[in-house]
């Protein structure tokens, strides 16, 4: 029966992404190459001071996306730190001060890590002004960077790479907001609840007190979810009946989730001219989302020990509502994109199956990644492909009519280097110096190889923006909330600079003409290599610190 649960899931989620495949990627082609401005978009022009026909370089752009971010961390910051002075605040204290930075740094970075329980520590207003302000806007500044490194393929010498303001601008009013409004009425319609109200005091059948909470939470769910941000309004985020009622809300936040960063290959295809292109893109970050799915039901379906074996899978920590067919379905996608919401206790699933999360993660999010940063991550690891492959048959490196040199590597390096180093440093550092190290281990729910794999999986979810936990920490400490803050902040930008001075490397080198000397980029082949160097140097990178966690825990 489970079986033929999660075929039937996932056929339906195949079907659903491949009809919307095609017209929502050409409509976002669409958003980013049109010439015509809408006229709300000409009043926030005027308001903000932005010739929106100019062009930018890359430093340009990166100036912008920089200052944006900063101002939105300083903002919400302060919007936590004063919330008992907001309306509708229903009595919540200020966040101390490294949690509120910790808090804000997550949801600026498309993190949306979250180291206290929303119900009973945020008021409406710091939620629905701080935090779901941001989903928009992070989810957004990803989406341009994408576009930038996209036109710094197509771009002829120019050395520009669009006008940062104009696609944030049309991101949040052409493409966000009102497929939010559409998925906010879709889980409305399922049951998700969307009200103002004060939690509500009931007596329950055993005679205790009870409080049930309320909240704006359908509009909220959706821009989590569209977004890939993933910060549940409530502490149980997806698990909570209120933010996922049945199997078939559940089943539609997952087609949420891969909405955009699965379209996005359409909107790759199509601006670069040559559909086959984004296809083959597909192709690889379909077939990773595939066996990491089929991997992890597989895993949860394990029936070792007195206690699965009686239950006829490893049921703990998962809602029954949803089984291992939906438990695993959501997992594989939210770490699989930068989401990061969880509908199960990953803490609890079993020690491999545990660390197919944590893989998805250390891949870079590439499968299909979060809302543009899975695209950009992947088209990084093609230029590492197609330079690997041109070496190994004697061609010319080059991809999508762009020569590969060795300013383009140079970039690409730094990029695979960077989430490696915060993790795997982070760690270290976090277990090294004294005072941390004790704070850190008492921290843990579980002591030995598990103890370790939560650890690692907080420092893979905060350096790659996910935000899912294992849920066995407790990170809400002065230490893990300010090292886990740096990691998100660098691992977000960090990255970013580094796309965009290669997108800006690429604008201002011309187009190289195709001749037979290239290495084709859109066949089977090229997939497999595609496939091998993100593989590749995932395994290279962490085998050794998954040896000492998930891999000796379930060896053992």
């Amino acid at each position: 029966m489970g079986a033929w649960s999660a075929v039937a899931q996932f056929a339906a989620l195949a079907l659903v992404l491949g009809l919307l495949h095609k017209p929502l990627g050409d409509y976002m082609a669409h958003v980013y190459t049109s010439g015509r401005h809408l006229r709300v978009e000409r009043a926030v022009y005027r308001v903000i001071g932005v010739n929106p026909d100019s062009v930018q370089t890359w430093r340009s752009y990166l100036r912008a996306v920089l200052g944006f971010s900063l101002v939105g961390l300083l903002v919400l910051y302060a919007l936590l730190r004063l919330q008992q002075f907001l309306p509708a605040s229903l009595g919540m204290d200020p966040m101390d001060p490294a949690l509120s930075f910790n808090t804000a740094a997550s949801f600026v970075t498309n993190t949306n890590w979250q180291a206290y329980s929303g119900e009973s520590t945020l008021g409406y207003s710091a939620q629905m002004a701080g935090l779901a302000v941001q989903n928009f806007v992070s989810a957004a500044v990803g989406l341009c960077i994408v576009v930038a490194l996209i036109r710094g393929f197509t771009a002829k010498a120019s050395g520009t790479l669009g006008n940062f303001w104009v696609d944030l601008t049309r991101s949040i009013i052409r493409l966000l907001l009102p497929l939010a409004v559409l998925a906010a009425l879709a889980l409305l319609a399922g049951g998700v609840i969307q009200n103002f109200n004060d939690p509500l005091a009931v007596h329950t059948l055993t005679g205790q007190l009870q409080s049930i909470p309320g909240g704006p939470v359908a509009s909220q769910e959706a821009i989590k979810l569209l977004g890939t941000n993933g910060g549940g309004f409530f502490n149980a985020n997806s698990a909570h009946p209120f933010e996922n009622p049945s199997p078939i809300t559940n089943l539609a936040e997952i087609v949420l989730m891969l909405l955009i960063p699965f379209s996005l290959l359409r909107t790759l295809g199509t601006m670069l001219g040559s559909a086959k292109q984004g296809y083959a893109v597909l192709a690889a970050m379909g077939a990773l989302f595939t066996v990491s799915f089929v991997l992890l039901a597989l895993a949860e379906h394990s029936t070792a020990g007195s206690a699965t074996a009686a239950a006829g899978a490893a049921m703990e920590g998962k809602e029954v509502r949803f089984g291992i067919p939906g438990t695993a379905l959501f997992a594989t996608t939210s770490t699989g994109t930068s989401t990061g919401a969880v509908n199960a206790a990953h803490d609890s699933f079993t020690a491999l199956g545990g660390m197919l999360p944590m893989l998805n993660m250390m891949l870079g999010e590439i499968a299909p990644g979060g809302v543009g940063s899975g695209l950009y991550g992947m088209l990084i690891i093609a230029i590492l492909a197609v330079f690997i492959g041109s070496l190994l048959i004697g061609r010319t490196a080059q991809l999508f009519g762009k020569k590969i040199g060795p300013t383009q590597i140079k970039l690409v390096a730094l990029y695979i280097l960077v989430t490696p180093a915060l993790i795997l440093g982070g760690l270290a550092v976090s277990l090294a110096i004294p005072g941390a190290r004790e704070s850190v281990l008492d921290s843990r729910a579980n002591s030995g190889p598990h103890g370790l794999s939560e650890l690692i999986y907080a420092f893979t979810s905060a350096a790659n923006n996910n935000g899912s936990a294992f849920a066995g920490l407790s990170a809400d400490t002065p230490w893990l909330n300010t090292a886990l803050g740096l990691v998100m902040l660098i691992g977000r930008f960090a990255p970013i600079v580094l796309v965009l001075a290669l997108a800006g490397s690429l604008a201002a080198s011309a187009p190289v003409t195709e001749h037979e000397s290239i290495l084709p980029t859109h066949r089977p082949q090229f997939v497999g290599l595609l496939l091998g160097a993100g593989l590749l140097t995932t395994v290279l990178t962490y085998f050794p610190v998954l040896a000492l966690g998930p891999l000796a825990e379930g060896l053992g």
